[in-house]
């Protein structure tokens, strides 16, 4: 196993380099021989979360270590261009749940674009570009009149119209994502382009198109994460619910009222502060996680019951170290991740201004 590239993840009492190191090591143990990086070993893999804990994999330099998770997808692509909600762990050409999840399918964008900015590998973008591109086809025929994504497709095909803010925000940061492959290899898409700024001007002004989840905190920040939200509307975002999501000192909870918090959503939050320019309270969420890491293996837990003072559930799972290694980049000054989550150089697709609730693309 190679030594993980991790000077750039070293911050002030979140990780020294050793840790840092360790933690990388703990990620690279959970994937298995076929690229598969499953919650845990032992446990299921989600299609979104495998994507999120390779690009960790890429922000510590393990460049062919991401690739293989990558490859891993293109050869469990389904015809229609989706994957399944999960496969088991340790026989990954089983799903155990057959439906398929919009956002889980455009997340892959977000990944390929990662890693050619990270290694600016062209034979890998070619490779990967079918993939993206049967992908976003695949989530596009779920794009609703008002602009939001259909939540899924059932294990029969049925189509589910309900839509998640969450899920419609990560999937514009991945339209983003294709859009910026897109441009890079010349082949223009303007019905992407469409799409995009449909779905934007449906997340920022009507809350009524999604199904109402607002006691999570990934519906909280995911706007602001994602690059629906931006600018003044976004620090408004981020100041109007913070004291009901974040604990002072522990991090920030999963579900309002319950005193849980996550390490998964603390370490998005912190992302998200940080692409508001608000670093130094990005860094005060990711030193809280201390207490959620286990210094024999260098992963997290995934969260703890503060009223109980109790870790819960008793898994250590790879998207939760996964998301903390990517806040620590961004805030590092990793160019590849910066990139992904600051959204500057991300192509917009077209301005709200050019797009009305109900100009997008019916299917």
């Amino acid at each position: 196993m190679s030594t993980p590239r991790t000077e750039h993840l070293v911050l002030p009492g979140v990780l020294t380099a050793q840790e840092a190191a360790a933690t990388v090591r703990g990620l690279l143990g959970q994937q298995r021989a076929d690229g598969a990086i499953p919650w845990f070993r032992g446990h299921h893999l989600d299609p979104w979360d495998h994507t999120e804990t390779a690009m960790a994999l890429d922000a510590a330099g393990e460049h062919e270590a991401a690739a293989r998770a990558y490859a891993w997808l293109a050869r469990h692509q389904n015809p229609d261009g989706s994957w399944y909600a999960a496969y088991q762990d340790g026989d990954h050409e089983r799903p155990c749940d057959r439906a398929k999840e919009s956002n889980f399918c455009a997340y892959v964008a977000v990944g390929v674009w990662h890693h050619y900015l990270a290694t600016g590998d062209d034979t890998f973008l070619d490779t990967m570009w079918p993939v993206v591109y049967a992908a976003v086809e695949f989530v596009l025929r779920l794009q609703q009149p008002g602009g939001e994504i259909g939540w899924k497709r059932e294990a029969d095909g049925t189509a589910v119209p309900d839509a998640l803010l969450t899920g419609s925000s990560s999937v514009h940061q991945a339209l983003r994502c294709a859009l910026a492959i897109a441009e890079e290899r010349e082949e223009p898409q303007p019905d992407w382009e469409l799409a995009t700024g449909t779905l934007r001007h449906a997340v920022r002004r009507h809350p009524e198109r999604f199904l109402d989840k607002s006691r999570y905190s990934m519906d909280w920040y995911y706007p602001v994460l994602a690059g629906a939200v931006t600018g003044g509307e976004a620090e408004r975002r981020i100041a109007e619910r913070w004291a009901e999501f974040v604990v002072p000192g522990l991090g920030v909870r999963c579900v309002v009222p319950n005193p849980w918090v996550t390490g998964g959503e603390s370490a998005e939050l912190a992302l998200a502060l940080w692409a508001v320019g608000e670093s130094d309270r990005a860094l005060e969420i990711l030193q809280s996680l201390g207490r959620l890491r286990d210094p024999g293996t260098g992963l997290y837990w995934t969260g703890y019951v503060f009223e109980d003072k109790a870790v819960w559930p008793r898994e250590q799972t790879t998207w939760t170290a996964g998301a903390l290694l990517l806040a620590v980049a961004a805030l590092g000054g990793d160019q590849a991740t910066c990139a992904v989550f600051s959204g500057a150089e991300l192509p917009r697709g077209l301005d709200d201004a050019d797009t009305t609730a109900d100009c997008c693309r019916i299917h």
